[in-house]
């Protein structure tokens, strides 16, 4: 542990940041990451998950890096003891790119985690293209939310209104053919919060998009089919779309949707990355929307960049309806936001609230 004293400590407006790992040289590394945006200040540097608990007792501390395999005590079984110190504690699990990482990621996910970043190797943590940014945005969107979630509930953060800028467009004339999801950074939270606001009995097939690794997508698909409200699958090419079923893009492939026959099924791709994604929502927004003449109910949860709009743009055009989720609630507004800003959706929505409106729009009683 590096202390820092009282009288050093940055502003509450910076986000407070502890590093818990048991190798020095991540813990300098992402430090030095971190400690690059002046919105972000690193307090404490841990090796272990019982140094990071004593750490939590020293420190106010808003978001937690914390890694998975460390002597004494691994962060699984840290985790819940660093929620149970500090409920309002967001913690996000940093992940080796493997099956094991990727499922203990997602299980840390439903134990309270907030978020996961997949964790390069040492000697590649500090040159990493992705890396770096991924975590800088989760560290300051998960900070954000810490601190809205102190405001006392009358506080104009703490609302869901609209910006009277954002114009809104009218509901579409016919009824979704498909419920298509695009999401990034913190979506593996906000699609359990979605899913498990949903019902059995949705009348449509839904596709999903998010960006993540290949190995992490699968483990993904089977949690989210854990939930016990609609069956999840990773989509194989030809696929067919049915009624209350998700499928979700497997890592590094687009999955587009076609029409065969009087049906629709998937298609995978290995084209050039859009958005610097692949998976990417934009060709699984766009291709839907072709595949059913605009009839595609689209919701853009939490992401950064714009990955999504232009697919969203397209479907609207077509006659189609979306759905953003709000900036409250995202860690990141990126990718709804770009949707909002364009006056693309319907509706500007906190996250708790879609998942009752899209039940509206496909006609489905609670």
């Amino acid at each position: 542990m590096n202390p820092v004293p009282a009288a050093t400590r940055p502003p509450t407006a910076v986000a407070r940041v502890m590093i818990c790992d048991d190798s020095a040289v991540i813990r300098s590394a992402i430090a030095r990451i971190l400690d690059s945006d002046p919105a972000i200040h690193v307090v404490a540097r841990a090796s272990n998950g019982q140094a990071a608990l004593d750490a939590l007792k020293l420190h106010d501390i808003d978001v937690v890096v914390l890694d998975i395999e460390m002597p004494v005590m691994d962060g699984l079984t840290a985790l819940p003891l660093l929620l149970a110190a500090d409920p309002g504690l967001r913690v996000i699990m940093a992940s080796t790119l493997t099956t094991r990482g990727a499922d203990t990621s997602m299980r840390a996910l439903r134990l309270g985690a907030a978020d996961y970043v997949p964790k390069p190797s040492a000697s590649h943590v500090a040159g990493d293209a992705r890396f770096g940014p991924e975590l800088i945005e989760k560290v300051k969107g998960l900070a954000r939310l810490r601190r809205q979630a102190r405001m006392p509930a009358a506080s104009p953060m703490a609302g869901a209104s609209l910006p009277p800028a954002m114009a809104l467009r009218p509901a579409p004339k016919h009824a979704p053919l498909v419920l298509a999801i695009g999401s990034s950074t913190g979506g593996p939270n906000a699609l359990f919060t979605l899913v498990q606001s949903l019902s059995a009995a949705i009348p449509v097939p839904v596709v999903l998009t998010q960006h993540m690794p290949a190995a992490f997508t699968p483990i993904l698909a089977a949690h989210i089919d854990k939930l016990g409200v609609l069956p999840c699958a990773e989509a194989t090419d030809g696929a067919r779309l049915l009624p209350g079923r998700i499928l979700l893009a497997p890592g590094d492939r687009h999955m587009l949707v076609r029409r065969e026959g009087a049906g629709l099924c998937v298609r995978l791709s290995d084209g050039p990355a859009v958005n610097f994604c692949r998976p990417a929502a934009d060709p699984m927004l766009m291709s839907a929307g072709e595949a059913t003449g605009g009839r595609v109910l689209a919701v853009i949860l939490t992401g950064m960049g714009q990955d999504g709009m232009e697919g969203v743009r397209s479907v609207v055009t077509l006659g189609g309806a979306a759905l953003a989720q709000d900036e409250a609630t995202s860690v990141v507004w990126g990718m709804p936001g770009a949707v909002a800003r364009a006056g693309l959706a319907h509706a500007i929505l906190p996250l708790p609230q879609l998942g009752p409106k899209i039940l509206a729009m496909l006609g489905v009683r609670r």
